[in-house]
């Protein structure tokens, strides 16, 4: 999307191939998840996001297969011939040789995952409103999220408002309140990749929204009435029918049809390591960006699989194109600038690292509304979203707590 736009004016054609009709800005899918906000206001058609580009075609297509002797990328209908080929496919969920949990655990990367986890969450209180057994009940009011990193802090900290204020008053014969929520992590502390005195204090703030966490934990299994959790070799039991998934993720696909047409490696998560520019060893034609690529010529790690450094990344590709273009010496390369860290846990309460500044509550919060708001790609989804919140944040009601897609 960012190297679309950027490319908007250039002396180039542009086509954007992709089997979804919109752009997501997924950083808020939690909020989708938890009622919220509504698909449309978190997502843009591409045609109007790209209509003003008039040297850009919008194609409904899904890419299986490359053919980089002839420069094509194969689609299931057909080919369309490249020049330059970017390359953003980015991750789905990794279950760690465990797919069969899927089912049972949906992850949080579409749409879909989002108004599941919506429906599953609120299906839960609904069965617990009409079960008659207590153990049973409590079975139903147990909520697991899996992965502490931030989507599962966001997902866990919004559900502690869910349960503690926005249904408080809703049901007879339950008390939402009364409900449990565990978030489960393989490190020893929640949001592992943040400084551990933000960690400490993302830990208070979910302790204050009724979420309790277990660090150093694996689990081990996932069935429908519970999860079996290891702990310092102990193995404990826990019932639930609401496991959410958030402990990892894995490149898509079509990583591995770049390896085995380019001969590009690939790292352990199977992301496609790329070149100082972004391009792969021997193909400067072609580009990886996003949570796709694994960029490791800045520091021992890759750059993490956030938005920012996919957008900083397509603009870079934007630009060294240009050059290209116009004959210039291409760009220097590569560089990440991290603006900052920022994971919110509910109103009022969040937590941000920006360099050697760290700042928790609601001047982290704010920052973090600020932020998300600017990084929406439509003025009309950022004014509906600052509006849905406002609305919220005055009422504390979630708007969008619909059961979709299933029966009761």
């Amino acid at each position: 999307m960012y190297v679309a736009k950027a490319l908007g004016r250039a002396p180039v054609s542009v086509a954007v191939i992709d089997r979804r009709n919109f752009h997501l800005f997924q950083p808020l899918l939690y909020q989708v998840a938890t009622g919220g906000l509504s698909p449309g206001e978190i997502a843009s058609p591409l045609r109007v996001v790209l209509k003003k580009n008039r040297n850009t075609e919008v194609l409904l297509g899904e890419a299986v297969d490359l053919d980089v002797a002839h420069r094509r990328v194969i689609l299931p209908d057909g080919a369309i011939a490249y020049d330059t080929l970017i390359v953003a496919t980015g991750a789905t969920h990794h279950y760690f040789g465990n797919d069969q949990w899927e089912a049972l655990a949906p992850g949080l990367k579409t749409i879909e995952n989002a108004t599941e986890i919506r429906s599953r969450l609120l299906l839960a209180f609904e069965r617990a409103e009409r079960e008659p057994d207590p153990a049973e009940r409590r079975a139903w009011l147990n909520f697991v999220i899996v992965g502490a990193g931030p989507t599962g802090v966001e997902l866990a900290g919004a559900l502690g408002e869910i349960a503690g204020d926005t249904l408080r008053y809703d049901f007879r014969h339950i008390d939402p309140r009364d409900a449990a929520i565990l978030l489960v992590e393989g490190e020893p502390r929640v949001l592992p990749t943040f400084p551990p005195d933000l960690s400490a204090k993302a830990e208070r703030q979910l302790i204050a929204l009724g979420v309790r966490s277990l660090t150093s934990a694996r689990v081990t299994a996932i069935d429908p009435d519970g999860v079996t959790v290891t702990v310092n070799g102990r193995e404990q039991r826990i019932a639930t029918h609401t496991v959410l998934w958030a402990a990892g993720v894995r490149a898509s696909r079509l990583g591995k049809v770049l390896a085995e047409r380019t001969g590009a490696q690939l790292d352990p998560a199977g992301r496609v390591i790329v070149e100082p520019d972004l391009s792969l060893p021997g193909h400067p034609e072609i580009f990886v960006i996003g949570d796709l690529s694994s960029f490791t010529h800045q520091g021992a790690k890759p750059l993490p699989g956030v938005a920012p450094v996919a957008m900083q990344q397509g603009s870079y590709v934007a630009r060294l194109i240009r050059s290209r273009v116009a004959g210039r010496q291409k760009p220097a390369p590569f560089h990440y600038f991290n603006k900052g860290n920022l994971a919110t846990i509910g109103r009022n309460r969040a937590v941000a690292e920006f360099g050697k500044l760290h700042i928790s509550g609601f001047p982290a919060w704010f920052t973090w509304v600020f932020v998300h708001l600017m990084y929406l790609v439509e003025f009309e989804n950022r004014l509906l979203v600052f509006i849905e919140w406002v609305y919220n944040y005055l009422t504390r009601n979630r708007g969008a707590r619909l059961i979709t897609g299933g029966k009761p």
